[in-house]
């Protein structure tokens, strides 16, 4: 396999399937009243702040809340790939009051851990894939390599120098290096991070040599000179950010995407569901949204909750094979 997400499948005929889906729904009154109405939400991050799952969350909760005249939490919970911040949410209040956004963990924590508290499927009711993101391949000033190919031949000469980190084991940044390595027949030492925001200081700072990192996250810092792009882990070059080239086109194949969605507990009643996606319609419209989105590298989806089951389901599929024939654990 040598996509983690594939853009065709999820873009491609989205459009008019969300509208569809936001028609023909219950009524969104339940036995607490129009939703959210005196409820405070919660929207947890199961990561530390300033990665891209928080700056994304933090967009949509701000822009939602507008629309329901409420100011929404936002609460960063941390830790095992995600797994804590999820399962508090999977054990929370079933009535909408604590949402979750997540990325790829969501369909890849069961093949990496022996055990999860939750189950991805069972425990959650979708609400919107939201955006797709790709990721930039990014080495510290301090490393020679000025292109792909000559960080190709720098690692091929040196097996295990080389060092790149990421938010996590088993993250989009983590299995864009394995994809990398598997590609490249080089070999690379993993480091990772609970989030980016430190290693990309540690790469800023010459500790480490490389990160695979969302976009989101690294292109400010690559347009402040304080770290250089090598390339972008798209197979094309993004509309929003055309001056990365991608590292495909010297690695042909190589093409990874990370994706951010929203995802409410089990129990939440089916009209509020449909509300938050309603809503989520419109935040994702927004121009000021849009614009937002853009200057983060992110390409808006703004899915159905239906696309977005089917859409887990096969990442779960792509994912379980992968992680099994790499031998990749995590916890």
């Amino acid at each position: 396999m040598n996509r983690i997400v594939n853009r065709r499948a999820v873009v491609g005929g989205l459009g008019a399937a969300a509208l569809a889906g936001a028609i023909s729904r219950p009524s969104l009154l339940s036995a607490q009243g129009a939703f959210p109405g005196s409820r405070t939400v919660k929207l947890v991050v199961p990561f530390p702040p300033a990665g891209a799952t928080d700056i994304i969350g933090r967009l949509w909760a701000e822009k939602i809340g507008q629309i329901w005249n409420s100011n929404l939490v936002v609460e960063n919970k941390g830790g095992a790939g995600g797994n804590i911040g999820t399962e508090q949410v999977a054990r929370g209040e079933q009535d909408g009051s604590q949402l979750l956004i997540v990325s790829v963990g969501m369909a890849t924590n069961q093949f990496l851990y022996p055990k999860l508290n939750y189950d991805p499927i069972a425990d959650f009711k979708p609400v919107s894939l939201l955006a797709l993101v790709p990721n930039l391949l990014v080495v510290g000033n301090h490393v020679a390599a000025r292109t792909v190919p000559e960080l190709i031949a720098f690692a091929k000469a040196n097996p295990g120098k080389l060092t790149y980190g990421s938010s996590g084991v088993g993250t989009s940044v983590h299995l864009s290096g394995e994809l990398f390595k598997k590609l490249t027949g080089t070999d690379m030492v993993h480091l990772p991070y609970r989030g980016t925001a430190q290693a990309t200081q540690d790469l800023i700072g010459g500790r480490i040599d490389l990160i695979f990192d969302n976009i989101t996250q690294a292109m400010g810092h690559v347009r402040a000179g304080s770290i250089r792009s090598l390339g972008i882990t798209t197979a094309k070059r993004s509309p929003v950010a055309p001056e990365f080239a991608p590292v495909a086109e010297a690695v042909p194949g190589f093409d990874v995407s990370s994706w951010f969605a929203i995802f409410a507990p089990k129990g939440t009643p089916d009209d509020v569901v449909a509300r938050i996606h309603a809503d989520t319609l419109k935040v994702m419209a927004d121009a000021q949204v849009k614009e937002r989105m853009a200057t983060l590298g992110a390409e808006i989806v703004a899915s159905t909750p239906a696309e977005l089951a089917g859409f887990l389901r096969s990442e779960m599929d792509k994912w379980g094979k992968l992680i099994n024939e790499a031998g990749i654990k995590a916890g």
